[in-house]
C-alpha cells in the first residue's frame, strides 16, 4: 500500500462531512439536514456554496487518490473506487439546478460505484487483513448498497431525504479508511513477524 492511501482515505469523510456540517450551518433556518439534500448545499442558488463545492470535488479527488494508493486491493475495486471519485467530481461540476439529469447521471454513477467496489476488493495475499477477504468484502458491499437504496426509496418518497444520503454518503467515505487503516496495520506487522522468526 502506498503512503498516500491512508492519508487520501483519511481525508474523504473529512472533507465530506465536514463540507456539509460547515455549510449547513451557513445556510438559512429554513435548511433542514434531514429532508435537504447535500447537493442542495453546492446548489447555483445556495448561500456560500462554494463551501459543499470544495468538499465534493475534495471528497472525489481523495477517493481518487486512495484507489491510486490500494495496491494491495484487486484492480477492478480500484477501479470502482476511482469511478466513484469522478462522478462525486461531476457531481459538483454539474450544480443543481442548472443541470439536472447530469447531476443525476453523476451522483448515481457514485453512488452505485462506492457501494460496489467492496465485492471486487479482495486482496491477493495469504495474510490480507479481513477488511478484503470474503465474506467481509460482500458483507460489508451489501451493506452500502442497501444505505443507497434506502436513499433511493427516500427519493421516491420525499420522506428524510437528507438523512438517508447523509449515511449512505458518509458509510461510503468511510470504509475506504477502515480497508487502508487494516492496510497498513498488516504491513507493520510483516516486518515485526520477519524479524521474529530471523531471531528464532
Amino acid at each position: 500500500m502506498r503512503p498516500v492511501a491512508l492519508i487520501s482515505a483519511a481525508a474523504a469523510p473529512i472533507l465530506l462531512i465536514g463540507g456539509w456540517t460547515v455549510a449547513e450551518s451557513l445556510q438559512p433556518p429554513g435548511f433542514d439536514p434531514l429532508h435537504d439534500t447535500i447537493s442542495q448545499l453546492a446548489a447555483l442558488d445556495a448561500r456560500d456554496r462554494g463551501v459543499m463545492t470544495t468538499g465534493l470535488v475534495g471528497t472525489g479527488l481523495a477517493y481518487l487518490c486512495t484507489a491510486f494508493g490500494l495496491t494491495e486491493v484487486a484492480r477492478v475495486g480500484r477501479l470502482l473506487l476511482a469511478i466513484g471519485g469522478v462522478g462525486t467530481i461531476m457531481v459538483a461540476v454539474f450544480p443543481l439546478p442548472a443541470d439536472p439529469t447530469a447531476h443525476g447521471v453523476s451522483a448515481g454513477v457514485a453512488f452505485i460505484a462506492l457501494a460496489a467496489w467492496p465485492f471486487f476488493a479482495v486482496g491477493g495475499s495469504p495474510d490480507a487483513p479481513w477488511t478484503v477477504r470474503r465474506p467481509f468484502t460482500i458483507i460489508a458491499g451489501l451493506t452500502l448498497l442497501a444505505l443507497v437504496a434506502w436513499f433511493g426509496a427516500a427519493l421516491q418518497s420525499g420522506n428524510l431525504v437528507g438523512l438517508a444520503e447523509r449515511i449512505a454518503a458518509g458509510a461510503q467515505a468511510t470504509w475506504p479508511l477502515i480497508v487502508a487503516v487494516s492496510l497498513f496495520a498488516t504491513s507493520r506487522r510483516r516486518p515485526a513477524a520477519a524479524d521474529a522468526d530471523a531471531v528464532r
